[in-house]
């Protein structure tokens, strides 16, 4: 009676971590950027990471940002993803889609001028991240 109940134990916890990996690939498919837009969030990805990175450091910016990107750069630079990164493009489609929903957040709360101040790219970079993210109108450059 007592292995019966460890396999019961084994494949509750396998449906369950499966039932909530389905679940998370949902959201993914809710949240990703549309047509070719996941292309070009996948190009702005290494700007990205060191916009996130900057943004992360900014003593200037609410601690709960702050706390947010470093959970984002701890989650990117975790071995384990949601979806493997050896499967093409679903690998780092799911980071680029968690990058750009933590922007989301972060440009509601710190404002996007605080996401245009630490952009490392080009002008037309930072209009494509905010088009990919859906965080509005790009602000004017003064």
């Amino acid at each position: 009676m007592t292995g019966s109940w460890g396999w019961d134990l084994l494949i509750a916890v396998v449906i369950t971590l499966s039932a909530t990996w389905l679940v998370l690939i949902a959201a993914l498919a809710v949240a990703a950027p549309r047509g070719g837009l996941l292309r070009e969030a996948l190009r702005l990805l290494p700007d990205v990471l060191r916009l996130v990175r900057r943004l992360a450091a900014d003593p200037e910016l609410p601690r709960g940002v702050r706390v947010r990107l470093a959970l984002l750069l701890a989650y990117l630079a975790f071995p384990i993803d949601v979806i493997p990164d050896f499967i093409p493009v679903l690998g780092y489609a799911d980071d680029a889609v968690i990058v750009i929903a933590v922007l989301r957040s972060v440009a509601r709360r710190a404002g996007l001028h605080a996401v245009r101040r630490h952009w490392p790219g080009t002008d037309e970079g930072f209009a494509a991240l905010v088009r990919v993210a859906g965080l509005g109108e790009p602000p004017t450059a003064s």
